[in-house]
């Protein structure tokens, strides 16, 4: 089956791509949405622009749309880039990198239900420690673009998600309740390198963004 990639750049839905390979489907397209509104309720904005290079070296093609990022509108402008790549891609479903939120993964199932369209979440409601013990054993090669809670500071940027960064993360989720893969969008994330790529992404430069007392983002380029 011919499946398109809701594609951020981050761990989630690199990973479901992943599993989506690994279980035999085809993925034919990734999708990725650019939202003008950092704070949008369903799309991943930090580094988002930079899926080009990643698609590149996943060697699949890649449909971009654009939104205003407006709640609910936003679905609107996903809708119309889905139904774009079933048409240039014969797509016959969708997967995401939806964990745990319902509202995401309700509104794409909407999406989906309507453009007859299969809909996979291949990690939902995973047992979160077990999956990012997963993403390092799997020899993906994330970093961190984002930190958006208490206690997290902009030491927190670029820190690669290993096994170090799990238990750090473990203390802080005992401690503070922060999720430990970030569902709450306490962090996000930028893939480097995986079992999909043909050769690892390098980061050449980056700038970083103080958005409050315990947010922060970095904008990497990459080649």
């Amino acid at each position: 089956m011919k499946l398109g990639l809701l594609f951020s750049g981050g761990k989630d839905s690199t990973y479901a791509g992943f599993l989506a390979l690994k279980q035999g489907y085809e993925i034919s397209c990734l999708i990725s949405m650019l939202s003008k509104n950092k704070d949008s309720y369903m799309f991943h904005t930090p580094s988002i622009s930079k899926t080009e290079k990643q698609a590149k070296a996943m060697n699949i093609p890649l449909i971009i749309g654009e939104t205003k990022g407006e709640m609910e509108k936003e679905l609107k402008d996903l809708e119309k880039t889905i139904k774009k790549a079933k048409k240039k891609y014969k797509i016959e479903g969708i997967v995401s990198g939806a964990l745990n939120s319902a509202y995401q993964a309700s509104r794409i199932q909407r999406i989906c239900d309507k453009l007859k369209l299969e809909c996979f979440n291949p990690l939902w409601q995973v047992n979160e420690t077990e999956y990012m013990n997963d993403l390092i054993k799997n020899k993906f090669k994330v970093i961190t673009v984002g930190v958006f809670a208490y206690p997290f500071d902009d030491n927190w940027l670029g820190r690669k998600i290993d096994e170090k960064f799990l238990e750090e993360i473990k203390k802080l989720n005992a401690k503070y309740g922060i999720n430990i893969a970030g569902e709450g969008g306490e962090f996000e994330t930028f893939v480097l390198n995986c079992p999909m790529f043909s050769r690892e992404l390098k980061i050449t430069k980056f700038k970083d963004f103080k958005e409050g007392e315990n947010s922060f983002r970095r904008e990497i380029e990459v080649k």
